[in-house]
């Protein structure tokens, strides 16, 4: 894919040269495209040799080739990124005074945003309405991180991460905002079950295929709702924390009443220890054996399937782990008949080789259908096509097709 990446000049462009190295290492063709205050903060020598392209921010280079055309046409993305706050108002005004608002204007290609500055200027109304005009235009713009500024500030303005946006920029170029209005709820990672003050019993869940579902379906246009169990959250993301499987249950049952899909890829334990002490409990005290009485967990995804009762909303996604790879589609189908969910994913954790790391395969059930898709490579290729096969299976989309 040949894709633009424009710099403005605010203190975020640093990580811009993360974001370039990562479409580079994908094989894809970037042309970088800084402002001329962006280079008071990298260099053009650094954008250069990451790139593999030349750097030349000139509106008035090249003419004969009218440049700026040809670079708007030619592109099949353009990600702005970051993007200060004078720039969105440029662009939101069309004003095209540099190389980069003007291969904005010629382009008609996807276009991410992805704006960095201080809480103050990104809430200011004026800021507010021209994010809106580009909006409205079909500019796709990120919601920015809530984290560290520039000196002792923190909220919400700062840059999302550059791993958040590539994913981002790439689910717009495959899949535009296909999910604009659906509202998708989404656990991830593993609860844990207290022992005592310090002790619990966990599972090897990293949340990672579910943090890497909540960035696609946003970049497609959703609006998220992600509650983590015992993970790091991404703070561009709308997020709950929780630890133990009540408090999931409790996190999803509030979140529940204005979501249209519901996807459970958390690892919820099924029992939990009757009564976990409030202390720690001492080994010289419990002597050399230790017994725990343990009670099973509420089952939250068969509750959910209990309560929508004949209802289509939400729509319901559960996750399976299992480590018999040889009866995998076997025990998908036999779960999807017993917790009544729509769809199931069910993935192959033999060997630990899913737990942690960034590739994963899985197996899709449907209801009726049984095994529809089978999806094996990044966890972040495999949210996308995830979400693809949801948007296809969501009753008001296959009518409306």
């Amino acid at each position: 894919m040949r894709i633009v990446v424009g710099i403005t000049g605010g203190i975020a462009a640093y990580k811009a040269v993360s974001l370039v190295r990562s479409l580079v290492e994908q094989g894809h063709e970037v042309k970088v495209i800084p402002t001329q205050n962006a280079l008071r903060f990298v260099g053009s020598a650094t954008l250069e040799a990451i790139s593999k392209n030349t750097v030349d921010p000139d509106l008035y280079t090249d003419v004969a080739d009218v440049k700026h055309v040809e670079l708007g046409q030619s592109a099949d993305l353009v990600i702005v990124a970051p993007a200060t706050a004078s720039f969105i108002a440029r662009t939101a005004s069309g004003i095209a005074d540099d190389l980069l608002s003007n291969v904005v204007l010629a382009t008609k290609a996807p276009i991410l945003v992805a704006p960095a500055m201080h809480t103050e200027m990104w809430e200011n109304a004026a800021t507010m309405a021209n994010i809106a005009t580009l909006r409205a235009r079909g500019i796709a713009v990120m919601e920015p991180a809530d984290g560290r500024l520039t000196g002792s500030d923190s909220g919400k303005g700062r840059l999302p991460e550059p791993d958040e946006i590539v994913a981002a920029a790439l689910a717009l170029a495959a899949h535009g905002t296909d999910l604009a209005g659906l509202n998708i709820l989404i656990t991830a990672g593993g609860t844990q079950e207290p022992i005592d003050a310090v002790r619990f019993i966990g599972n090897r869940s990293s949340g990672k295929q579910g943090v890497a579902i909540a960035m696609a379906a946003r970049a497609r246009g959703a609006n998220v709702q992600l509650i983590g169990a015992n993970i790091e959250m991404p703070s561009s993301i709308d997020s709950v924390s929780v630890k133990t499987a009540s408090e999931l249950e409790a996190a999803v049952k509030v979140a529940l009443t204005s979501a249209d899909v519901v996807i459970m890829a958390a690892a919820v334990a099924d029992y939990r220890v009757e009564a976990p002490s409030d202390l720690k409990l001492k080994k010289d005290h419990l002597g050399t054996t230790l017994d725990l009485h343990l009670v099973q967990n509420p089952d939250i995804l068969a509750d959910l399937v209990e309560g929508r009762g004949d209802s289509v909303t939400p729509y319901l996604v559960g996750f399976a782990a299992e480590s018999d790879a040889e009866r995998l589609d076997a025990l998908a189908l036999e779960k999807i008949s017993r917790k009544g969910c729509d769809l199931l994913v069910a993935n192959d954790i033999s060997s630990s080789k899913v737990f942690g790391a960034d590739t994963t395969a899985v197996t899709v059930v449907h209801a009726q259908d049984g095994v529809i898709a089978r999806f094996e490579g990044q966890k972040s290729t495999v949210a996308d096509e995830l979400l693809t096969v949801i948007h296809d299976q969501l009753p008001e989309r296959k009518n409306n097709s």
